[in-house]
Parts: C-alpha cells; structure tokens; sequence
C-alpha cells in the first residue's frame, strides 16, 4: 500500500500520537483518529479554543490486522454498536464511515428501540457519510509521520 496523508483536528499540534482511552466511546473504539478529508479535519477542530489541524503521511504496515468498511453497512453499524458500548476489538486499524451527530442519534434510537433497523436504514441512507481512521495500537501508530501542523486559522 502507497503513501497517503491524513489529518488529525484538535486544540493542539500534535507531532506523536497516542492510543486515547477516553471516558466518551467512539466509533471503532480507543484509538488516535484521523481522517482523509482535510476539512473533516478541520471541523472537529472548530469545536476547541484553538483549532489545530495535523497533517501526517502513513504507509500501512501490511502486517498488521486492518478492517476496512468501505460503506455503511450491517456489519458497520453492529460493529459502532459493539465499540459504542465498550466492547473491544483486536484490529490494529479500522476504516470506514463515522457515525456523525445525526447517523450517531439514529443509532441510539434502534439501541433504545425507539426505531427499527430497517427504519435506521431508510433514515441513515439519506445522509452523507464522513470518513476515519483509526489507529487502535501502538504499531499502528508507528504508521504515521508528523509532517505539518495548521493552528487557529481554520
């Protein structure tokens, strides 16, 4: 697998990321998350004081244990529901859709049984996916290569 740049956003640079094990659950688990889309990026940095986006290149390790979803599907969501509640997993990397603010309350409704999954579906199909990454061990993170950081000017 080719090189390819990813971003990171927050409230600071950060030049070596670290697996976060937070108190909030996410959608493939503790990991350090980035994405493909700079200006994803770029929101979740507009939620701090001081919005920083990191920019890294990574070469994927062909060693290590990637799950890719390349579309939302019944294995994605089962496996958001699955991090969502703090279940673990053993990839070093998963990729695919984020369950943004809207898809995320969809699926609190079919957890709390307030929809169905076929009713998830036919909500969730109307709505634009966001993508990320994420890098659940510390081997995956050896992936990744600081090379630039944007602070405040998003």
């Amino acid at each position: 697998m080719g090189k390819m740049t990813v971003y990171h956003g927050g409230y600071t640079a950060v030049r070596n990321p670290k697996i976060i094990i937070g108190k909030n659950t996410k959608d493939f688990g503790p990991g350090f998350y980035c994405t493909v889309i700079r200006e994803q990026a770029e929101r979740w940095a507009k939620r701090y004081d001081t919005p920083t986006v990191s920019t890294y290149t990574v070469r994927m390790d062909a060693s290590l244990k990637i799950l890719e979803f390349k579309n939302m599907t019944e294995e994605w969501l089962d496996f958001i529901i699955n991090c969502r509640h703090g279940k673990s997993h053993d990839y070093d990397i998963v990729i695919g859709a984020m369950a943004n603010d809207q898809i995320y309350n969809f699926i609190a409704d079919y957890i709390d049984g307030i929809i169905t999954r076929e009713q998830f579906w036919v909500l969730a199909k109307f709505k634009y996916p966001t993508h990320q990454i994420n890098f659940c061990t510390e081997a995956a993170i050896r992936c990744l290569e600081f090379v630039s950081s944007e602070e405040g000017i998003l």
